[in-house]
């Protein structure tokens, strides 16, 4: 009885680790047909999200940061808007292997010679190879013939000094060899101030309008005016804005012309410099600029439905003149940096936090009024690159000296950037958000 007994118990125990085995082997197959149904869109939600329209209350996902339109976009609803991405906070990182330059020089037939700096005899590239980094996410790479794509029929407005000119000039580098066709640049007769890259086939059109200081001034000519007198008539802004009403997307900035300590008020009428018997008044350049950016909100209240066009303006940006700001010697400048500064809580002598702080008040105030203008904060990003201006590698409107040869710091544009270079990086963060169903992964 025993032997048997224990005969018994043996096969029992085979019985049931063949069945536990058998039993485990299904379950297994359902597991892996479970994560092969559901493990997908878990990883689209979990590792692609993007950047969602300010305006918007929704945060979209997106497995191609690439693609402006991909069918494959989910939507979720965020806590709220401000826990989208911060694109404006991160890091310089150098990337020679991947995407920049976003394009080469010689490929550019409409490049402003003052920013060709491999042109005009700069040697050193690698100020072309550095990648912006979020500190959170990833924003999309540039991808020309899908941003054409989205622009066909529109037209993008640039306002303001020769930095937003400079922006321009990158923006249709950036556009024009993935646009086939007739395209041309031409300026529309107003000496100078309207300049227009058009693609006839796409019916595109990206402009350029120059008004420095928004509302009309002394540097209203943008071939003849003074380098340290500034005037304005505080009030009076359209006969620049009349150009403006019809853009599907409109860029302003006006930042260098409010870096002299003062600017003089012209309260009598006729012209802005040299009638008789004029009324002015000289006062500091943070209360001249509230007083602009006042008659410019009116303006864009007045005028503009937010329904139609969409607004942004651009952060200021660092003019690197003053080598003793991040430790260099004395009398020197950018002229011969070939680095950006590592240090990201450098902050340049040049720009004033009251005009900062100026402009930050008077976007929320139009928010208020159902009017947003986007801020595309590259103030903090431009001050680390040092690097990237273009110095004396330009093309210049006389020879220089020989006096200046030998002082190339005293004659270094340090002010504005070369192309290919910074600019693209603010393009492609525009970008992200003319477009707010590009996609953004976040890390």
């Amino acid at each position: 009885m025993g032997l048997k007994h224990y005969s018994m118990g043996s096969w029992d125990m085979k019985t049931m680790f063949h069945c536990c085995l058998f039993i485990f082997f299904l379950g297994g197959l359902a597991t892996l047909r479970f994560f092969r149904n559901n493990n997908l869109e878990a990883v689209l939600i979990i590792s692609k999200v993007k950047v969602t329209d300010p305006t918007s209350t929704t945060t979209n996902i997106n497995t191609s940061t690439p693609a402006f339109d991909d069918p494959r976009t989910l939507n979720i609803a965020p806590p709220s808007s401000t826990d989208s991405c911060d694109l404006f906070s991160g890091r310089w990182v150098h990337d020679n292997k991947s995407h920049y330059p976003l394009y080469k020089e010689h490929e550019c037939p409409y490049l402003n010679g003052d920013l060709a700096c491999l042109t005009y005899g700069r040697k050193d590239s690698k100020y072309q190879q550095w990648r912006w980094q979020p500190n959170d996410c990833d924003f999309p790479r540039f991808d020309g013939e899908a941003v054409v794509k989205r622009l066909r029929g529109k037209r993008l407005l640039f306002v303001g000094d020769s930095i937003n000119r400079n922006q321009w000039d990158s923006m249709i580098c950036m556009l024009q060899s993935s646009i086939p066709g007739k395209k041309e640049v031409n300026s529309k007769g107003l000496n100078g101030t309207l300049y227009s890259f058009r693609a006839h086939d796409y019916n595109i059109s990206v402009d350029y309008y120059w008004a420095p200081m928004l509302v009309e001034s002394n540097g209203d000519d943008p071939f003849d005016h003074r380098a340290h007198l500034r005037v304005i008539r505080s009030k009076a802004i359209e006969k620049h804005a009349k150009h403006w009403v019809d853009a599907d997307v409109i860029i302003f900035n006006s930042c260098l012309w409010w870096r002299l300590p003062t600017v003089t008020l012209l309260k009598s009428a006729g012209s802005l410099m040299g009638a008789p018997n004029q009324v002015v008044e000289v006062i500091d350049s943070p209360r001249a600029y509230k007083m602009a950016l006042e008659t410019w909100s009116k303006w864009v209240h007045a005028n503009i439905n937010p329904s139609k066009t969409k607004l942004f303006y651009m952060g200021h940006t660092a003019a690197h003149a003053w080598a003793t700001d991040w430790g260099g010697k004395k009398h020197e400048t950018c002229y011969g940096e070939t680095e950006p500064l590592m240090d990201y809580r450098f902050w340049e002598i040049g720009i004033d936090p009251n005009i900062l702080r100026i402009l930050e008040s008077s976007l929320s105030k139009l928010k208020a009024k159902g009017v947003n203008v986007q801020m595309i904060n590259i103030t903090q990003l431009t001050q680390a690159r040092r690097d990237a201006h273009p110095t004396i590698y330009r093309k210049l409107w006389r020879p220089f000296t020989e006096d200046e040869k030998k002082k190339p710091h005293s004659i270094s544009d340090c002010a504005h950037w070369c192309l290919p270079g910074v600019p693209d990086i603010w393009n492609e963060l525009l970008l992200a958000y003319i477009f707010p169903t590009t996609a953004i992964a976040y890390q």
